[in-house]
C-alpha cells in the first residue's frame, strides 16, 4: 500500500501532515514552496508521483488567501506530473462559512472555492466538520466528511460527571451540532437566543433548557474572535450555571479571542489540531486533542477502497 500512496503539506499545517504520516508510516512527501520577487507564489514537486494515490494536506487558515493558492498550485502541479489521484484534504474549511446568499449582491464562496479545487485536479476532498451539512453539496466530486464530536466528547466523559452536565448550544443553527454531542454524552440540551449584529458583536437573551446548577459544555464547531463565547458565558452565568466547559473542532483564534478567553471563567476549552496553533496562542485552559489518527486512517481506508464511515460505527 505503501508504495503507491504519497501525502504532501502544502504548508498550513504541516505538524499534523507529519504526524498522519507516522501513523500511516510514509515520509511525508517533499514539495518547494517559495514566492517570487513579484508576490506570486512557486510550487514544485520534488519527487516522483507518475501514478500514485497522492493526499495534499491544507487547512485554509490566516492568510487563508495564500493557502488556498498553494493548494491550488500544488494540486495543479501534481496533475501535471501524472499523479493517478489527488486528494485534497482540508481539516479547516473556513469558506464553508460562506454557504448562503443572506445579503444582496454576495458571492457564496463556499460554492466558489469547490469549484476551484475541481478546476485544480482535485479528485475528491476530504474534511472535517464543516460549518453547515450543506456545504457538502457545494461539491462535484466525493467527500469524506469526517467529524471530531467522538473523540472530543470521550474526552469529556473521562473528565466529568455527566450526571451534572447539559450540552449548551450558542444559537439555533448549531442546535443540531450540539445535539449530536449531546447524544453521544447522554445528557440534556440547552439553546441560547442569540442575534448577531456584526462580525465581532453577538448579543445574546435567553436560555432555553433547564442549566441551574449544572455543569455546562458548550459546543461549537469553530471559535474565531470568541465573541459569541463571551456572550455565551455571561448569559450562562446569568442562569446560573456551575461550571463552564468549551469544545470546538477548529481553533482559529483570530483578532483578541485569546485575551479574552484566557480572561473568562472557562474552566477548560478542548480543540482539535485541525489549525496549526502557535506557541504565542497556547494557553493553560486550551486543551488540544490530535486528528491524526483518525485523518490517517481515513486516508488509508480511502486509499484501499475501504468505508470511511465506517470510522464512526
Amino acid at each position: 500500500m505503501n508504495d503507491n500512496l504519497k501525502v504532501f503539506s502544502s504548508g498550513a499545517n504541516t505538524a499534523l501532515a507529519k504526524e498522519i504520516c507516522n501513523h500511516i508510516g510514509i515520509p511525508l512527501s517533499q514539495i518547494e514552496i517559495s514566492r517570487f520577487s513579484n508576490d506570486n507564489l512557486f510550487v514544485q514537486i520534488q519527487e516522483s508521483v507518475r501514478e500514485k494515490d497522492v493526499f495534499v494536506i491544507q487547512s485554509l487558515t490566516h492568510p487563508a488567501s495564500d493557502h488556498i493558492m498553494a493548494l491550488m498550485l500544488t494540486m495543479d502541479a501534481l496533475r501535471s506530473a501524472s499523479a493517478r489521484r489527488i486528494t485534497a484534504v482540508i481539516p479547516y474549511y473556513s469558506y464553508a462559512r460562506s454557504d448562503k446568499k443572506d445579503a444582496p449582491r454576495i458571492s457564496i464562496a463556499g460554492r466558489l472555492i469547490a469549484d476551484l479545487l475541481k478546476t485544480a485536479g482535485a479528485d475528491r476532498v476530504l474534511t472535517m466538520d464543516l460549518h453547515s451539512d450543506s456545504v457538502h453539496g457545494f461539491f462535484s466530486m466525493p467527500v469524506d466528511h469526517l467529524t471530531a464530536v467522538p473523540i472530543i466528547c470521550d474526552y469529556f466523559a473521562r473528565s466529568l460527571d455527566l450526571s451534572k452536565v447539559v450540552v449548551v448550544a450558542t444559537d439555533a443553527g448549531g442546535a443540531k451540532r450540539a445535539g449530536r454531542f449531546a447524544e453521544r454524552l447522554k445528557t440534556s440540551m440547552a439553546i441560547i437566543d442569540k442575534r448577531r449584529i456584526s462580525d465581532s458583536d453577538v448579543k445574546q437573551g435567553l436560555v432555553v433548557g433547564n442549566v441551574e446548577g449544572k455543569d455546562a459544555i458548550v459546543f461549537e464547531d469553530e471559535i474565531s474572535t470568541g465573541s459569541t463565547l463571551v456572550a455565551t458565558i455571561q448569559t450562562l452565568e446569568k442562569a446560573r450555571v456551575r461550571k463552564i466547559y468549551v469544545g470546538a473542532t477548529h481553533p482559529v483564534l483570530c483578532g483578541n479571542a485569546v485575551k479574552n478567553l484566557k480572561a473568562s471563567p472557562i474552566e477548560e476549552i478542548v480543540v482539535s489540531n485541525t489549525v496549526y496553533i502557535p506557541k504565542d496562542k497556547q494557553f493553560p485552559k486550551l486543551k488540544v486533542l490530535s486528528m491524526g489518527p483518525l485523518f490517517s486512517r481515513a486516508i488509508s481506508r480511502i486509499h484501499t477502497g475501504e468505508s470511511v464511515s465506517a470510522l464512526f460505527e
